[in-house]
């Protein structure tokens, strides 16, 4: 029984979430009709009265005492309440059936704000437009607003209890170098390069393009000009991604079933598909892929087209044009090309862009919420092309948040009453501020008067010498000024324009070449992305492990061999109980190193039953030399929860640890090992080392 709910401090319901299971209590508890006869409360006015009690005695506290309480359990400890104030609204993460503990509902309140952040930029900052754009006065938008995050929650539940990297809270790569090198070939020169070049594009720019298969990351690709995008980022756009096109292995299983039955038309006649080369003439297909260095193991590799030779590479090597050449009746390339629109989504939907706010490393400075646009391409069932676009009016983001983290700063100096040593209208932030302020209204040429106008009224008050004003308008000005700032914010990038990217036959286009291209890859691709590492690999070097998590945390990623679990899927440990016993030890063991983290400790090693466990966190430089260990901070337990898209908190932990060591590049790796428990505990540490130090190698892992 659990249910999410933010709530402002009138105790107005904002947003929530709820299980089948607290919605039947809630109806059993508010639904029923009263002595008089009156109809049942609507579900939103049972959550408020179950809520209101908990929102009011919170918000008190806080006004009097200036704290209140994070965690409490009630219902004779049945039900545990987790909350959480951000800026103005308090965030209530509930569980009732001892599922989750108090940092599973801790981290679900951070990634909820994260994604309003992601949605909502800036606005966020303001309590009063924020409020507006999580609660629309108009029903049917509101509606619209809480399914989107109450998909996104369901889809973040389910990737979080099912899917490795998730889990650790960092992107796994689908490992096939040549394949993925040839992806960020066709996506640099043919998908980002020819679209930024067209004038069709109307100011827009795509500064990001990947490919993925499922949750796992095939290629990636930046234009010259874009900023980096951070682990945090992108977790988040590959949870979008899997929210508009959640994996389906009915789909996928007759998407398989229907390529080997019948060829698609793209199979008989394009040209353009990647080929899988060989290294001497006599050499198949099959053998050339598994002849991988990188990944000494057994692949899938698809059927190639009908002929002698693959289509695709016959074409690619010889340029020649293979249409006409295969005879097939076009009553059963009809057959297949209506089994394929059955599969995937209608380009409607594909083609659908979503508004985005992403942290971004100009060089004019940095802004943690520029605005972008996202556009997914399905390809097949769980294959899509996703690219990332800033238009033309992204520009302004970077000078409208720089106003207002100085007005920010300000204002929080000004509420702690901190002494800034003279008068406020000749504080250097604030002349820098005002200078600043100035050119932008004036760029903005009188197309926002509301904001001229308290911007005037916020000068004449603030840098007057005759009048003498007391604190509460002080900070009422700058309150004004900030919401301001914030609404030209909202109307530029969430208004009705706030969403327009590329023109549809330009994605139509992309998703179609980028179709052909992978044509000959899509099975082996959905295959792989199952099985992207498997245990047998490392079983000879490393005698007694039974699975392992790697992560890069400078750059998030993370490798760990496959955890198949379904009925249908195909795992090392076979089936039944086993591969679900070794997922539930592989999850609390991640648990209880985040628990330790938290207090300090970056080694733990536990005998658990039958099984050895080990965590391991440490840091080395760009040359691969593990540098000394020194303490990292010990955590309160009502901080942010130790992740990547909950908190951030590895990007901290390197600037802080980057601190002792100036003058030099820092990275940050975690490993943890699950052993059988008849090892002993030197070759267990041992293994762990000569893992770590074997993952790290370039020729064994594309993680560098």
């Amino acid at each position: 029984m659990k249910c999410i709910l933010v709530a402002s401090e009138g105790a107005e319901v904002l947003f929530y979430w709820a299980d089948p299971d607290f919605l039947a209590s809630l109806h059993q508890r508010f639904g029923t009709h009263d002595q008089s006869g009156d109809e049942p409360p609507a579900l939103e006015d049972s959550i408020n009265t179950l809520f209101a009690p908990v929102i009011i005695s919170s918000m008190t506290l806080l006004e009097r005492l200036g704290d209140t309480y994070s965690c409490f359990s009630a219902e004779n400890g049945k039900h545990l309440y987790v909350l959480r104030m951000f800026g103005e609204c308090l965030y209530i993460a509930v569980n009732g059936d001892g599922s989750e503990s108090e940092d599973d509902l801790r981290r679900k309140l951070y990634v909820l704000r994260r994604l309003t952040e992601a949605h909502f930029g800036l606005v966020t900052l303001d309590s009063h437009l924020i409020r507006k754009e999580l609660r629309p006065v108009d029903s049917e938008q509101r509606a619209h607003v809480w399914r989107l995050f109450q998909s996104l929650l369901e889809t973040y539940n389910q990737l979080h209890h099912e899917d490795q990297s998730f889990l650790v809270e960092a992107v796994e790569r689908l490992i096939h170098p040549q394949l993925c090198e040839q992806c960020i070939e066709f996506l640099e020169r043919q998908v980002v390069q020819h679209i930024n070049s067209s004038p069709e594009r109307a100011g827009h720019e795509v500064v990001h393009a990947f490919l993925l298969v499922h949750t796992k990351l095939l290629a990636f690709y930046s234009s010259r000009n874009a900023s980096s995008l951070r682990p945090a980022d992108l977790l988040t756009l590959l949870l979008i991604v899997q929210d508009l096109y959640p994996s389906n292995a009915s789909e996928e299983q007759n998407g398989l079933q229907l390529s080997e039955d019948k060829p698609s038309p793209q199979q008989l006649h394009s040209s353009d598909s990647i080929p899988v080369k060989s290294s001497c003439p006599g050499e198949t297909s099959q053998e050339q892929v598994a002849d991988d260095a990188s990944v000494p193991e057994e692949f899938y590799t698809p059927k190639a087209s009908p002929s002698q030779q693959s289509a695709g590479s016959a074409a690619w090597s010889e340029g020649v044009d293979l249409q006409g050449e295969v005879e097939v009746n076009s009553a059963d390339i009809q057959i297949a090309e209506d089994s394929l629109h059955t599969l995937m989504p209608s380009k409607s939907e594909a083609t659908n862009p979503r508004r985005i706010f992403l942290d971004a490393n100009l060089k004019e400075g940095y802004c943690p919420m520029m605005p972008h646009t996202v556009h997914c391409l399905p390809l097949w069932p769980g294959i899509s092309l996703v690219l990332l676009t800033k238009g033309p009016s992204s520009q302004v983001a970077l000078p409208l948040y720089q106003l207002l983290d100085g007005f920010l700063v300000v204002e929080k100096k000004l509420r702690e009453g901190q002494e800034i040593g003279q008068p406020l209208r000749s504080y250097p932030l604030l002349l820098e501020l005002r200078h600043r302020m100035d050119k932008f209204v004036k760029k903005l040429g009188g197309q926002e008067p509301q904001l001229q106008n308290a911007w005037l009224e916020f000068k004449n008050r603030i840098f007057s010498r005759s009048e003498a004003l007391n604190p509460p308008e002080i900070l009422q000005a700058f309150c004004s000024i900030r919401r301001q700032l914030c609404a030209v914010y909202r109307l530029l990038f969430l208004g009705s324009s706030g969403a327009q990217g590329l023109p549809r036959s330009m994605l139509d286009r992309a998703q179609q070449f980028t179709q052909d291209k992978l044509q000959d890859w899509r099975d082996f691709l959905l295959v792989k992305s199952k099985r992207n590492v498997t245990m047998s690999t490392y079983l000879e070097d490393f005698p007694g492990l039974v699975h392992f998590i790697y992560v890069d945390r400078t750059v998030g990623q993370m490798v760990a061999p496959s955890l198949g679990v379904a009925e249908d899927g195909a795992s090392e440990l076979g089936k039944g109980p086993l591969p679900a016993f070794i997922k539930e030890k592989v999850w609390s063991l991640v648990a209880l190193a985040r628990s330790y983290l938290q207090k300090g400790y970056t080694t733990m090693t536990l005998r658990d039953g039958d099984f050895y466990c080990t965590y391991f966190l440490w840091f080395e430089n760009e040359l691969g030399c593990k540098l000394e260990v020194t303490e990292v901070p010990v955590l309160s337990d009502d901080s942010a929860p130790i992740g990547t898209l909950a908190g951030d908190y590895y990007r901290k932990l390197l600037r802080y640890y980057s601190k002792s060591h100036t003058g030099e590049v820092v990275k940050c790796y975690e490993l943890l090992t699950i052993h059988l428990g008849v090892m002993p505990t030197e070759l267990v540490i041992q293994q762990g080392c000569d893992l770590a130090r074997q993952l790290w190698e370039p020729t064994r892992i594309p993680l560098l």
